[in-house]
């Protein structure tokens, strides 16, 4: 385990890979942590190296009292890259990782040398959502939602074939350190990256799930229609943790962008 003290943060990460290598930044969604990434980096880890970290109010974190704004996450991202003393890196965004990437990457073109963003958009769902969802896992808890959510998380062959890993997802999301949870949805809550979105030089591809239904394709598709210089993949069969559900297809398209779009 690693631990970078920053301003105000204390952030849990985890590096991967040859020194040397292109560099990866994995930034992972709502309700979970860097574990999410495990089965990417066992696929891409002995090309690419590879930075994972729980954000502010995650994991092994600081669980700072909310609400945060995708501008605090921004800021510890950049503080936490500044502390390890890495250059120009890709960020790999989920959901609200992939709100943080394009937020970096808007404030600071110099440290984004691609983007690739997973099943995020530049706003995600209407705030009515976010308000009852944080006034019921206030008053409930985040167990209280874990059933409903894997229906958003895994798309439907991943729930029949693979129940017992779903259930071990629910177990992740009802564990989540509640005052984090909540100060991030006030961050997704909040957030517009429209104007960000339209700004960002670097060269992208956005990935989605064909049944993700918390960022559905076509939203998806829209934001790859925004960001200047975006490609647009989706993945068949899957929900809205890509990278979990389909880590071969996932790391493939990483590897095209890496190799391909971002080295041409």
């Amino acid at each position: 385990m690693a631990f970078a003290a920053l301003s105000d943060v204390t952030l849990h990460y985890r590096l991967d890979g040859p020194e040397g290598a292109p560099k990866v930044v994995l930034l992972n969604s709502l309700g979970t942590d860097w574990r999410i990434w495990g089965a990417l980096v066992d696929r891409v880890g002995a090309s690419y190296r590879c930075l994972r970290y729980d954000q502010r109010g995650q994991g092994l974190s600081d669980n700072p009292p909310g609400p945060y704004s995708v501008g605090d996450h921004a800021r510890d991202l950049v503080a936490l890259l500044q502390r390890l003393d890495w250059k120009a890196s890709v960020l790999c965004g989920l959901s609200i990782g992939g709100m943080i990437a394009m937020e970096v990457a808007g404030r600071r073109p110099d440290v984004a040398l691609g983007l690739v963003l997973a099943d995020t958009a530049t706003a995600i769902g209407p705030r009515e959502f976010w308000e009852s969802r944080m006034r019921q896992v206030g008053e409930q808890g985040l167990t209280a939602i874990a059933r409903e959510v894997m229906q958003r998380w895994f798309g439907r062959s991943y729930l029949r074939d693979r129940p017992a890993d779903a259930q071990g997802w629910a177990n992740l999301l009802a564990r989540a350190p509640l005052e984090g949870y909540l100060g991030s949805c006030a961050a997704v809550r909040d957030a517009d990256l429209g104007q960000v979105a339209g700004s960002i030089a670097a060269p992208s591809v956005c990935v989605c799930g064909s049944e993700d239904q918390s960022t559905p394709p076509a939203a998806v598709r829209d934001l790859a229609a925004t960001l200047p210089d975006a490609a647009y993949v989706e993945l068949a069969g899957a929900g809205h943790l890509t990278p979990v559900e389909q880590p071969d297809q996932f790391a493939g398209v990483l590897r095209s962008f890496m190799e391909g779009r971002l080295a041409g």
